[in-house]
C-alpha cells in the first residue's frame, strides 16, 4: 500500500509540475506596434542617405521664437551646417536618390532635437542623415541620424 501512494504522489508532483510549466511557457509572441494610438515613423530611405563634414551652428532667430521653441520636438530651424562638404562614404546602393544626388549645396539646414547638436556648437563635424526631399527647400534639410566631431573649431 505504502508504495502504492508514493506511487500516485510521485505521478502527481509531474503532473503538476508538467502543467505549471506549459501554464509559464505559453502565450503569444509580442508583434505590432509596441505603442498603441502612436503613429510609427515609416523607415529611413536609405537611397535618400548623405554623409556631410562641415561647421555646425545655430540658425540666427528672434528672441520670441527662440522661447516658443521646444527642444525637445524634432526640428529643423535651430541648427544648421555651414560651409558643407559631401563625403562619399555611404554604402553601395545608397546615396541614389534625386535628392541625394542633388546635395551639393554649401550649407544645410538639420532637423533633430537640441540636445544632439548642442554639444557641437561652432565645431568641425560629420553628419549623416536622410535629405528631405523637396522641391523648394531652401536650404535643403538632412534629417540627422548621427553627429560626430572632427574638429573642435570650424577653421
Amino acid at each position: 500500500m505504502r508504495d502504492r501512494v508514493a506511487w500516485l504522489a510521485g505521478v502527481a508532483t509531474i503532473v503538476v509540475c508538467a502543467a505549471l510549466a506549459s501554464a509559464q511557457g505559453g502565450g503569444k509572441p509580442a508583434t505590432g506596434n509596441p505603442t498603441p494610438g502612436t503613429a510609427q515613423p515609416n523607415p529611413p530611405n536609405l537611397a535618400d542617405r548623405v554623409t556631410l563634414t562641415g561647421c555646425l551652428r545655430p540658425v540666427t532667430r528672434s528672441a520670441e521664437a527662440s522661447a516658443a521653441a521646444d527642444s525637445n520636438t524634432p526640428s529643423d530651424s535651430r541648427f544648421e551646417l555651414a560651409d558643407a562638404k559631401r563625403v562619399d562614404r555611404v554604402p553601395p546602393g545608397t546615396g541614389g536618390s534625386t535628392a541625394a544626388a542633388s546635395a551639393s549645396a554649401k550649407t544645410y539646414r538639420l532637423e533633430g532635437i537640441d540636445s544632439q547638436f548642442l554639444p557641437f556648437v561652432g565645431t568641425k563635424v560629420e553628419i549623416s542623415g536622410e535629405i528631405k526631399a523637396s522641391a523648394n527647400a531652401t536650404p535643403p534639410t538632412v534629417l540627422v541620424e548621427f553627429v560626430q566631431k572632427l574638429a573642435a573649431t570650424c577653421s
